[in-house]
């Protein structure tokens, strides 16, 4: 009742009572702190990133961290994606497929360039020099900038393959045989967790192709979901990728196992091959890495 005549009636005398202006002050308070402040400011995602203010820009890193973001979030992009990518292969192949399946392997490499994707945002989230080249012919994307983000792209997949290499070790000791046992193209052979192989039954020309239209697939779709003009994926982008890849791996995986990314593959492939899986990283299926 007293709080209805300080707001009804500011002007009379009760409205400047002790009781009446303390009922206000905690109203301005109110208004002017947000109801969970102890949690720190909500983001504002309409904020320009190239607008957003750094602390301490006079550091030597701040400079580099901002001159070198895009690639930086390529690199931490790629590396998610590969993470998720080869761990999976790995948890399936060295069980024996007793903890998963190729089913499995779909929705590991979907989740990756999901969460890649949600990881690198602020570069565009390529993750891949195929999508980098198609947006530089067909979306005005700098060329000049193409080298970095395709460096910055294989460097991610070749460290997290190593990172994933060191995790399993002990596991992919005992599928080889030995500590010292690094095989291409056996049963026992662990070199197919980090980058594809073709089957056997692959000719040159048939694996080109389904590199090919796994990767027309990919790039079609990108801009598919991307294309506001039509329908578009808006913010739901990272999980329409998600079901892109799901969809590539499920239906055009097996022939090739589907790399449609030079990065993913080149990257595991250069890394294999220092660990000691030895040329056949190279030659296999007639020299397919190509």
């Amino acid at each position: 009742m007293v709080e209805k005549k300080a707001w009804t009636n500011p002007s009379s005398s009760e409205a400047s009572s002790p009781e009446v202006l303390q009922i206000e002050n905690v109203e301005h308070r109110a208004a002017r702190e947000p109801a969970h402040a102890e949690h720190g400011p909500l983001i504002d995602h309409k904020i320009p990133q190239a607008d957003a203010i750094e602390a301490h820009p006079e550091l030597y890193w701040s400079r580099i961290r901002r001159l070198c973001r895009e690639p930086f979030a390529e690199f931490l992009g790629t590396f998610i994606l590969l993470m998720f990518g080869d761990g999976v292969v790995a948890q399936v192949v060295l069980s024996g497929g007793t903890k998963g399946s190729y089913q499995s392997i779909s929705w590991g490499w979907g989740l990756g360039v999901m969460l890649g994707v949600y990881t690198a945002g602020i570069s565009g989230a390529h993750l891949n020099p195929a999508v980098t080249f198609a947006n530089c012919v067909f979306r005005k994307f700098s060329w000049k900038k193409f080298p970095i983000y395709m460096f910055a792209q294989t460097l991610g997949a070749f460290c997290a393959s190593g990172v994933v290499y060191a995790n399993y070790k002990s596991a992919i000791d005992v599928f080889e045989g030995g500590a010292d046992i690094r095989t291409v193209g056996l049963n026992t052979s662990s070199a197919g967790i980090f980058c594809t192989y073709p089957a056997p039954f692959m000719t040159k020309t048939g694996q080109f192709f389904s590199e090919f239209i796994a990767s027309t697939l990919l790039m079609f779709l990108i801009y598919a979901l991307k294309d506001d003009g039509n329908l578009g994926a808006g913010n739901l982008t990272p999980l329409g990728l998600f079901f892109i890849i799901f969809g590539i791996g499920a239906c055009f995986g097996w022939e090739t196992g589907y790399a449609i990314n030079l990065a993913r593959d080149f990257g595991p492939r250069l890394m294999s091959y220092f660990l000691g899986y030895g040329h056949g990283v190279w030659s296999a299926g007639n020299y397919y890495f190509w």
